[in-house]
């Protein structure tokens, strides 16, 4: 009779160990791979000087090509600056302010209202005042978090000339990932700033 009870208890106890261990084994929470990236190849940091047909001139990669604005019918000194490797550019528009101290004024708020909009997805934006190394003045605004354009600037000489500059990507890919590219982009955008010179 003993020897009958004990192994049902053991048949009894090996499927409650069983149970067990199945249940447990459902339990456990799956934490999926994050999906990788292909590895960023960045263009070679190499430089030429901007075409004549400008009232400004600037150095820009051998990576990057130089495009018309969409609107250059009627803005023929808007450019992109385009890099196809990592589907960025460098959004410049341009305005000749023949000393028309109200036009200043109105550029310069539309870049500051500009600015403002990424406010929305920001997570940060700094502004910093920088003097280039042949004493120009640019107006920087370094946009965190996830926004279209992580950069853009304003230079004048507050009497002929007005040129602001914005860095986009091209791709759905979200900022986290992009932040090698986007590091390099601002070197290349800040790069930009350091060469532009005005010719009038």
């Amino acid at each position: 009779m003993r020897s009958i009870i004990s192994k049902q208890c053991l048949r009894w106890s090996a499927l409650f160990f069983l149970i067990t261990l199945l249940f447990s084994g459902c339990t456990k929470d799956y934490q999926p791979k994050p999906k990788g990236y292909n590895r960023l190849l960045l263009p070679a940091q190499e430089y030429r000087l901007s075409p004549d047909s400008l009232p400004y001139q600037f150095e820009y990669s051998t990576s990057a090509r130089l495009l018309r604005d969409s609107s250059w019918v009627s803005e023929k000194y808007w450019i992109e600056i385009y890099y196809p490797e990592l589907k960025a550019n460098i959004h410049i528009t341009y305005k000749r302010l023949n000393n028309k101290e109200d036009l200043l004024k109105a550029l310069l708020n539309d870049s500051y209202n500009l600015t403002s909009k990424q406010q929305i997805k920001a997570s940060a934006i700094d502004e910093l005042i920088t003097v280039t190394p042949s004493g120009k003045t640019a107006v920087i605004a370094e946009i965190a978090g996830e926004v279209p354009t992580q950069l853009q600037f304003t230079m004048t000489d507050s009497s002929r000339n007005f040129l602001r500059g914005a860095l986009y990507f091209n791709t759905r890919v979200s900022n986290d990932s992009l932040a090698p590219a986007i590091d390099f982009m601002k070197k290349e955008t800040l790069h930009f700033i350091n060469t532009l010179e005005w010719k009038k």
